[in-house]
């Protein structure tokens, strides 16, 4: 299990991509994209309520930490992870790798019983090159990150976790 870093908190509090504050402004750069992976439940709202269905969706059932129960049934295929807030499970990993492998072929969605923000950082070494990873960044708007630009990044970033 990889656990966050205090140092590496406060660099991820910074969007890693690009950030639009308004939802609306990123529709047409995801509608380019081949392939795209929501990380957040308001994330995949939005991109739901606006016909843009992501290939790999992952969710905890909470928005800014406050529960929900939106039922997001856009694919039957769905994997669950447990991953505790500030890590990274190896199980989240390996669900990640897994539902990426499946979403060439069908639609994806994992819910995390616990905390899916750091699934950016995995997304982001598993992924292919041309596609895009969208996620919230709070009180701030929407980060869209293209994974050709962030695999150096990342791996440097889940270098500075500490494993348990």
């Amino acid at each position: 299990m990889l656990v966050l870093t205090d140092e590496l908190r406060r660099i991820l509090k910074k969007p890693m991509g690009q950030l639009f504050p308004d939802f609306r402004e990123a529709i047409d750069s995801i509608k380019k994209s081949e392939f795209f992976i929501s990380v957040g439940d308001e994330t995949t709202i939005n991109l739901l309520k606006n016909d843009l269905i992501p290939n790999l969706a992952i969710i905890d059932n909470s928005i800014q930490r406050k529960q929900h129960n939106l039922n997001l049934d856009y694919t039957n295929n769905v994997f669950n992870a447990n991953n505790p807030p500030g890590t990274i499970t190896d199980q989240l990993w390996e669900t990640i790798d897994l539902a990426i492998k499946k979403s060439v072929d069908e639609n994806q969605l994992i819910i995390v019983n616990g905390e899916e923000d750091l699934a950016v950082l995995p997304c982001s070494l598993l992924a292919p090159d041309y596609g895009i990873i969208l996620y919230g960044q709070p009180n701030k708007g929407l980060v869209l990150l293209k994974i050709s630009n962030i695999k150096y990044k990342a791996e440097k970033y889940i270098k500075m976790f500490n494993v348990k």
